[in-house]
């Protein structure tokens, strides 16, 4: 009930005259000023213009909401090219990623000289490392056919190359807000993490220089490329700039000559945010003579089909895949990715959360292997800040196993409510507008 100043005066004078009456006295608030507002954070594949739409009428409860998720500055050329592939391209999350998936697989590939999988996976790391610097696709195609080691720079590595592991040494996170229901670009700040000494310094074979114009196709060309990218599942709303990065590089990676003498071939693939659609495809694949697999988008999905990839002796490269505990799988060398692992983005993230002062937080994550290994890594990141476990609450949730199914978040809503956080973090894909709509059913005052 809100209280005029007036009858607010009135109140207080009769509590200074009745003051040994009653012990109530000069305590009265306006109800409104115990309500705690909860501001909001993402991450990654929520943290999309499209991600609104997933809330349909209540997209408004995104205003206000802040997070972090892997990306570099993008110069207006990359995007208008972009564009030209795809012109309702609203996102560019993982989309730099995924066109230097394509375009590292396609130089090793031409480094080796050869599409055997074993040799072109032998190569990826040492194409981002100790060469001859070259940033466009026809000069680093042109120096690896001259029998050049290269070391690639482009749209995601813009710092350091790849670890022994096969990942980046070095990452951008961008910190956005979401403001009348899209994300307002005025408002993103971009901040570096990594440390560029962690950069492999190893010496992959000896390049290949390629004989002749064209390939007799005794390298086994032309190289052939297979997606595993989400078109349907609960990651399909980041599926459009992944989808438009790689057929960007497909694209000029053919414009300028193509690999090993022919042009490179890209088939079509759908990993559903689903391991049994991934499955599925990464079998058609293998039938199919796909050399290198470009996905899975979730971490989760990758950590499924890994095992498959690996027995059939195929590359599996990732432009989207964060989750840390993917770093120490036991790949035989056949694994990599161009998205930083979340042991990076954690401590942007709480950052990020650090800053507007809470005194209570909670961590809400889907139950895969990239949901709780970033929510531990958070956690982790805030007890370092001096953030108590007494003052943190991890909740998960279960994904849905298909489009139609609900997440059912209506208790954890309640826990939450009843934790009295001021902070709460949502990790997960569409799916998690859910939780987000739940939140707001059990009463929590969502800050705007």
């Amino acid at each position: 009930m809100l209280i005029s100043r007036a009858s607010r005066a009135a109140t207080l004078a009769a509590c200074a005259t009745f003051l040994l009456a009653t012990s109530a006295c000069g305590t009265e608030e306006p109800e409104e000023a115990n309500t705690k507002q909860v501001r909001l954070y993402g991450s990654d594949g929520n943290m999309l213009n499209s991600y609104p739409a997933e809330l349909e009428d209540r997209a408004g409860l995104v205003d206000g909401m802040k997070g972090t998720t892997p990306l570099t500055p993008l110069p207006e050329d990359f995007k208008n090219r972009l564009r030209s592939v795809d012109p309702k391209l609203t996102d560019y999350l993982y989309s730099a990623e995924a066109y230097d998936a394509v375009v590292i697989s396609a130089l090793a590939a031409q480094l080796a000289g050869t599409t055997d999988s074993a040799a072109i996976a032998k190569q990826i790391v040492g194409v981002t490392n100790n060469g001859q610097r070259c940033e466009d696709v026809a000069s680093c195609l042109a120096l690896a056919r001259a029998g050049q080691d290269v070391e690639y720079r482009s749209a995601s590595l813009t710092r350091a190359g790849f670890t022994d592991a096969g990942e980046p040494a070095t990452a951008s996170y961008a910190t956005l807000h979401f403001d009348g229901q899209q994300l307002n670009d005025g408002k993103t700040e971009f901040v570096g993490a990594g440390d560029e000494s962690a950069a492999s310094t190893k010496a992959p074979p000896k390049p290949r220089k390629q004989r002749g114009g064209r390939s007799d196709r005794s390298d086994g060309s032309p190289l052939i490329l297979g997606g595993l990218l989400p078109q349907t599942g609960d990651l399909a709303l980041a599926n459009p700039p992944m989808a438009a990065g790689a057929a960007l590089a497909v694209r000029e990676i053919n414009a300028a000559g193509g690999v090993l003498g022919e042009p490179v071939v890209w088939i079509d693939g759908d990993d559903g945010t689903n391991p049994a659609v991934a499955k599925a495809t990464v079998a058609k694949h293998v039938e199919e003579g796909v050399h290198v697999i470009i996905g899975a988008g979730g971490s989760g999905i990758s950590r499924e089909v890994l095992p498959d990839v690996v027995k059939a002796g195929k590359v599996l490269f990732s432009p989207s895949n964060t989750a840390a505990s993917l770093t120490e799988l036991d790949d035989q060398g056949l694994y990599f990715r161009t998205a930083p692992p979340d042991s990076l983005q954690g401590r942007a993230l709480a950052d990020v959360i650090l800053r507007d002062g809470p005194q209570k937080i909670a961590i809400v994550a889907r139950k895969d292997s990239y949901g709780e290994g970033l929510q531990a890594t958070v956690k982790t990141e805030l007890e370092r800040a001096g953030i108590g476990g007494d003052r943190v609450k991890l909740l998960t949730y279960d994904p849905p196993a298909d489009a139609e199914a609900e997440v059912d978040f209506g208790s954890g809503a309640r826990e939450i409510k009843d934790f009295g956080a001021d902070a709460v973090l949502v990790i997960g894909f569409a799916e998690s507008a859910q939780v987000i709509r739940a939140l707001a059913d059990a009463g929590v005052e969502l800050h705007r």
